[in-house]
């Protein structure tokens, strides 16, 4: 009796680690199969997280070089000019390949003519500058608006073949409406993470472009004011 006992028992749990041993192991999905779940909606919003990083590391790094410029640059210019050195003060603007030198260049091209001309002269070029400043932020503008736009499309167009399919099947699971949901939701989490990404560098450089705005019109201010002391000519 209980070696029959202990001979059931011993089958019981062959039977129990054959029956686990036959059931699928969960497998774990890598972030790149994931996103190849997305399907060819996944290759615009790919495109456009792209584009917004590089154009994020060029303006960057185009308005840092605007906003460094040397600390005594001014004074310099006001040395030159009380000085009667025109032709020198011209010469270190050229030298300097940065905003401020080239409204301060445009605005002593303009001496001995009328204050509000010279002044409207800087700011004409002061503008341009600010123009060169925010080149192509408009379209990290447009990717932050669109991209999630993609993932939607993306997860509409899901959604409706889950219905078709739905529609052919003779019995409707969880797995067939799940399996195909879960893949086209990649698109929407993709594309609203590239519109983030977008959104915060365009906002981020927004603020940098008006921090130089800001030391340009400083720098304009102090110049127009330099030209109010007495000049030697």
């Amino acid at each position: 009796m209980e070696i029959s006992s202990l001979l059931l028992q011993i089958n019981v749990v062959n039977d129990a680690a054959s029956t686990a041993a036959s059931q699928p192991t969960e497998s774990s999905m890598s972030l790149w199969e994931l996103t190849l779940k997305g399907g060819w909606l996944m290759v615009p919003i790919v495109i456009l997280l792209f584009t917004a990083i590089y154009i994020f590391i060029e303006r960057f790094f185009a308005i840092r070089k605007a906003a460094q410029f040397e600390n005594n640059f001014i004074d310099r210019i006001k040395d030159y000019i009380h000085e009667g050195k025109i032709e020198a003060a011209l010469n270190l603007c050229a030298s300097t390949d940065r905003p401020v030198a080239r409204m301060i260049e445009k605005g002593i091209k303009r001496l001995g003519r009328p204050i509000k001309e010279i002044e409207d002269a800087i700011e004409i070029v002061g503008k341009f500058e600010v123009y060169n400043l925010e080149k192509n932020m408009v379209i990290l503008g447009v990717i932050a608006g669109i991209a999630p736009m993609f993932g939607f499309i993306g997860t509409i167009s899901g959604i409706i073949k889950i219905f078709y399919n739905i529609s052919l099947a003779d019995n409707i699971s969880i797995g067939l409406i799940a399996g195909g949901l879960y893949e086209k939701m990649v698109t929407s989490a993709a594309g609203l993470l590239v519109g983030i990404i977008a959104y915060i560098f365009y906002h981020w450089l927004n603020v940098k472009i008006e921090k130089v705005v800001h030391k340009l019109e400083l720098n304009a201010v102090n110049f127009i004011d330099l030209l109010q002391e007495p000049v030697k000519i």
